[in-house]
């Protein structure tokens, strides 16, 4: 099995958090936010990151209720990960992403950073934090000695 570079996005109505990792070492990390609303400046970063980053396969968190129900932006989600497919032509995976925006609140905060005290300054680096728990996720369910699970792949 050869090793894959992996990004992951968390999708948001204003910005798109994104995260990095390597199947092989099963380690997601933080990578940027996309702070844009409009379609075409989005997908231009994002085959900007594709091709610097030579990624293989692309993770998209799906939002979903607490009781596991779809919503609105579940709907966007998944049309925002189909329109992935469609331009870049990579594997794109949809993973629950039900609470990763406070797990990676928590995760920053514990940091001890103190440029990340306030809400405010933790806002600007929840969208990429949440993207590395959505792609650790990931890995954590599809190890790199095992083929990726289907369930919810897009191919």
């Amino acid at each position: 099995m050869r090793d894959e570079t992996v990004l992951a996005f968390d999708f948001g109505v204003k910005r798109i958090g994104v995260a990095i990792g390597e199947r092989r070492l099963g380690e997601a990390r933080a990578l940027l936010l996309i702070d844009d609303e409009a379609n075409a400046p989005r997908f231009a970063a994002i085959g900007k990151l594709i091709n610097e980053w030579k990624a293989t396969r692309l993770i998209v968190g799906r939002p979903l209720s607490d009781d596991g129900s779809c919503h609105e932006l579940t709907a966007r989600c998944e049309r925002f990960a189909h329109q992935l497919e469609g331009r870049f032509k990579l594997p794109v995976n949809l993973v629950d992403e039900r609470f990763s925006s406070l797990e990676a609140d928590a995760a920053i905060r514990s940091s001890g950073d103190r440029r990340t005290a306030t809400w405010q300054q933790r806002k600007a680096m929840i969208d990429a934090e949440a993207a590395r728990v959505i792609l650790q996720a990931w890995f954590d369910t599809n190890p790199f000695n095992a083929a990726p699970q289907d369930a919810h792949e897009l191919t």
